[in-house]
């Protein structure tokens, strides 16, 4: 005690104190004035090192020496009776207080100047899978489920919004594959992405009780990462950390993080369950920054821009992902998107503008190529099955359809799945789609696509009042044009004709869509005269294959029907024509097996089960 309180009187405790919180405050400035310069890292660090070696000299010099009204003079040298070191203590004292305030302005400016992502940065597109103003999503809270949100850009590199998503998604994709844990998917987490949001409402809005949220900066090869795991209930973190290391470290870095989250919640893991984290993602910094790149245009195209050109530039930035990372099962999912619009548009009869035929011809072939490289590559056994159906959809290859549908449902979780919609509820899966397609919304709750699918589901379980109830939920918590057009077809479904005229009226976002809305209410009221005006109307403003099978079908020109049925079933691809053309017009089987050979024969050897539910009656089709 007495070497404590002698430390005490010669103000070395003091000394101490004040040396290291004005050296703090000197590094951050100088972490900002090497940003600024693009100064190598090894600047800070020497930098650092020097302070702390500091510290030793400026400790011995304060015990061996005090300040006196004459100058410094050795301790040893002064009569205690006139020594003043009171009066430097509180000089001391003074000193160490405002540099503290110093210290909370740096950490403020930190925290909140910089928070702000910069000027022409790649956000994600304002499109139907990520709104700009959403209500609150009830959903059911998972125990340990989570929602990790896009790291915040802090810098102002032309790739460093990607770098920052890249390294997000790194995060997402490592945790979402323990079982313990339930992830919310990306799209529905990148929504939030440069809203100013409460970390609470996100979490009620996603379903989730904790938040994961960070920010990255990056001056040439330096790299400042920061994360941490708030609950949301109170705002408690119970784990938070900065990285302060390279770009090229940064693979080491994410897998640090998604493990420290994944322990602070409990989850044990073990060598299998590192393997897996490690496996989902790309782990190569190139990669990932070009993968975001690409995902970037692909949301354009389902979104704000022409579907098939936003896909060719998607494409592209796919392939030199593949390039360096050739066993990353997603990136083939994504790279066959733009093969599946070449062949619906083609079959559909939408306009195909600078796509040749030759690409028409091999579009299902590249497709097909895509999901055989998926499957080789998948992640784990459920995104396996997933893209064995998918393949096999696509493929024609029916064959054990039914039992592949099965086993994707008995092992429903979060999985990309790009066909089960279209075909399950007119194959003869109905009932059972019904809980799957639950599964996916829950999993990504603000895509206005999974809401549609749902609703779209219940409608043809027969469960009309329920498929009603989540279409006009899903509009509030994530609106989008599929949204409104399903809405219609469960009021016209229910006979409810006026409701569904006010949704074209309030809700239509242009004249294509408000023509079919308003041709399939006519035809659910059964006026030809007002159906017909209303398909003369769509076919000037737009015009299409499908809508003009749905047309015949709904007016009851069976014969006009069958002859573009008899057209798609002469397609290489006609299984896959007939049957989005089937759950379009939610009007049981709407073509003859006579009709259709190839797609009957097809049916037959599959053993699945046809004609499907009838989800609207249609009065003009039943009469002819």
């Amino acid at each position: 005690m007495s070497l404590i309180n002698e430390l005490k009187r010669r103000n070395v405790i003091r000394v101490a104190l004040a040396y290291g919180v004005i050296a703090w405050v000197i590094l951050q400035i100088l972490d900002v004035v090497v940003g600024v310069i693009d100064a190598p890292a090894w600047v800070l660090q020497i930098a650092f090192f020097i302070g702390l070696i500091g510290l030793v000299p400026v400790v011995i010099f304060s015990w061996v020496y005090e300040l006196t009204p004459e100058g410094i003079r050795k301790e040893s040298e002064i009569d205690r009776s006139r020594s003043i070191t009171s009066q430097t203590g509180r000089k001391l004292d003074r000193v160490i207080i405002v540099f503290l305030g110093v210290a909370v302005v740096v950490l403020l400016a930190d925290r909140f100047i910089h928070d702000e992502p910069p000027a022409g940065s790649a956000e994600m597109p304002q499109t139907a899978s990520a709104p700009a103003e959403q209500t609150d999503a009830p959903a059911e809270t998972h125990a340990r489920s989570m929602a990790v949100l896009p790291f915040v850009a802090m810098s102002r590199g032309d790739d460093d919004e990607y770098f920052a998503d890249g390294l997000t998604e790194e995060i997402l994709n490592s945790l979402a594959q323990l079982p313990e844990l339930r992830v919310t998917a990306r799209t529905s987490a990148f929504a939030f992405k440069g809203q100013d949001v409460p970390v609470d409402e996100i979490a009620s809005r996603l379903g989730v009780k904790y938040i994961v949220e960070g920010s990255v900066r990056r001056s040439g090869e330096r790299l400042r990462v920061t994360a941490q795991l708030i609950r949301a209930s109170d705002g408690f973190h119970l784990w938070s950390d900065t990285y302060d290391s390279t770009s090229q470290d940064a693979i080491a870095v994410q897998e640090d993080i998604a493990e420290k989250i994944a322990i602070s919640l409990n989850v044990v893991l073990d060598d299998s369950k590192r393997q897996a984290m490690q496996l989902a993602g790309l782990r190569d910094v190139e990669a990932f920054t070009a993968y975001q790149k690409a995902r970037y245009h692909y949301w354009a195209a389902h979104g704000e821009m022409e579907p098939i050109p936003a896909l060719r530039e998607a494409n592209a930035l796919f392939e030199e992902v593949l390039e360096r990372v050739p066993e990353f099962s997603q990136a083939y999912v994504d790279h066959s998107d733009l093969y599946a619009h070449i062949l619906l548009d083609n079959l559909a009869g939408f306009p195909t503008e600078g796509v040749t035929q030759e690409e028409i011809d091999s579009a299902a072939d590249h497709a097909v190529r895509d999901f055989d490289k998926a499957i080789q590559y998948a992640a784990n056994p459920r995104e396996r099955l997933s893209y064995e159906y998918d393949r096999a959809f696509l493929s024609g290859e029916w064959q054990g359809l039914s039992s592949r549908i099965a086993r994707v449902f008995n092992d429903a979780g979060c999985v990309n799945n790009n066909w089960m919609s279209l075909s399950a509820p007119v194959l003869g899966f109905e009932q059972e789609y019904v809980a799957f397609a639950r599964v996916m919304r829950d999993c990504d709750p603000l895509v206005s696509l999974e809401w549609y699918a749902e609703s779209r589901g219940l409608m043809w379980a027969g469960k009309l009042e329920e498929s009603l109830a989540v279409a006009q939920q899903g509009y509030e918590t994530a609106p989008g044009g599929w949204l409104n057009l399903q809405t219609v077809y469960a009021l016209v479904a229910l006979g409810r004709f006026e409701e569904a005229e006010r949704v074209v009226v309030t809700r239509s976002r242009n004249q294509g869509e408000s023509s079919v809305s308003r041709m399939l209410i006519a035809a659910g009221r059964g006026d030809r005269d007002l159906m017909t005006r209303h398909y003369t109307d769509y076919r000037e403003a737009e015009g299409s294959k499908l809508w003009a099978f749905q047309y015949y079908v709904w007016s009851g020109e069976q014969e006009m029907a069958n002859a573009i049925a008899a057209e798609l079933d002469a397609d290489p691809n006609f299984h896959y024509a007939l049957t989005v053309f089937t759950i379009w017009c939610a009007c049981g089987a709407p073509f003859p097996p006579e009709a259709t050979p190839n797609f009957t024969h097809l049916l037959k050897t599959s053993g699945l089960n046809w004609p499907p539910p009838t989800p609207i009656k249609f009065p003009l089709q039943s009469r002819n």
